[in-house]
């Protein structure tokens, strides 16, 4: 019950990681409009370094419990997500996709594809390299962003690279394997707006399947994904830690390169989150360094 009551109201918890302080490592321009769906804009902010550019840039899906209303990039905030990218010469693209009371998990991912895209066609304009991109999320962004990734290869909505906190993977494990939406049980409600926009008069227990299926990417690795890095903790009680261990035993069967950080205590999120997207950049610089060519690193 408190799994599913901290994915219903976006795990607030997650806006006190971190500390707050002075920004000054970037210039934030908000609301840049990337794409619309059914007449909606759909907005992204942009995180400039004020110092000196790597030429990178990092794809932030700011969801959780699958909302990206404004609170959200102030939680990523809170975590240093942008201050520790920007120091080291990122440019960060924190892409809104959108949010389960409008639109589906399905269509949150063809507006992150989207949103992908944007980013490549800007590219010049960022002074970013549009074949060095990498993609970053916590919880439902995490989830999208490993969706994405699995769904985008052979696109031009593809990344190099993928880094995110505790994400729900197999949504037909998560919910027990019981994929009948007509139930009362409560994980249906995410379920079914997820799936269908709650639509689910009439939805037979095959199409629920197939249509949760679609949203699973752990259930949808092909072999051809970018290196993935997953970090998650052991004490986790709203995204059980099996749910990144069911993707990594995914991509590992396919033979894509990925690693698994397990924070010891670690909930949702934790209170040092900022140290674990240190790690992050740190796997950023590696994995989306040009051949004989090492991003500038300026440090935390």
């Amino acid at each position: 019950m408190y799994r599913l009551t901290c994915l219903l109201i976006g795990c607030v918890v997650w806006a006190t990681a971190g500390h707050a302080r002075a920004e000054d490592s970037y210039t934030q321009h908000q609301n840049i409009v990337y794409t619309e769906s059914f007449g909606v804009g759909l907005v992204m902010d942009v995180f400039v370094p004020t110092g000196e550019k790597n030429g990178l840039a990092i794809v932030d899906i700011v969801s959780g419990a699958w909302h990206s209303d404004r609170g959200k990039i102030e939680q990523h905030k809170m975590a240093q997500m942008y201050e520790i990218f920007c120091k080291r010469g990122y440019t960060v693209f924190g892409v809104r996709p959108g949010s389960i009371t409008k639109f589906t998990g399905l269509e949150m991912l063809k507006h992150i594809q989207e949103g992908v895209r944007w980013v490549k066609e800007h590219a010049d304009e960022y002074d970013i390299d549009p074949e060095r991109l990498g993609m970053t999320g916590a919880s439902a962004g995490g989830h999208l962003g490993c969706l994405a990734g699995v769904a985008s290869v052979d696109t031009d909505a593809a990344v190099k690279a993928i880094a995110v906190f505790f994400p729900p993977t197999d949504l037909i494990e998560y919910a027990g394997g019981d994929v009948n939406l007509q139930s009362d049980a409560r994980i249906n409600t995410i379920l079914s707006a997820l799936g269908f926009n709650g639509r689910i008069e009439g939805v037979t227990e095959e199409q629920a399947t197939k249509r949760l299926t679609l949203l699973s990417p752990a259930r949808r690795v092909s072999g051809k994904e970018p290196p993935f890095l997953l970090i998650h903790g052991d004490a986790d009680n709203v995204v059980p830690l099996k749910q990144s261990e069911l993707m990594v035993d995914a991509l590992k069967e396919k033979g894509v390169p990925v690693k698994l950080i397990v924070k010891p205590g670690g909930g949702h999120p934790w209170p040092t989150i900022n140290e674990e997207v240190a790690v992050i950049a740190d796997w950023m610089d590696q994995e989306l360094k040009a051949e004989g060519v090492a991003p500038n690193s300026v440090g935390n």
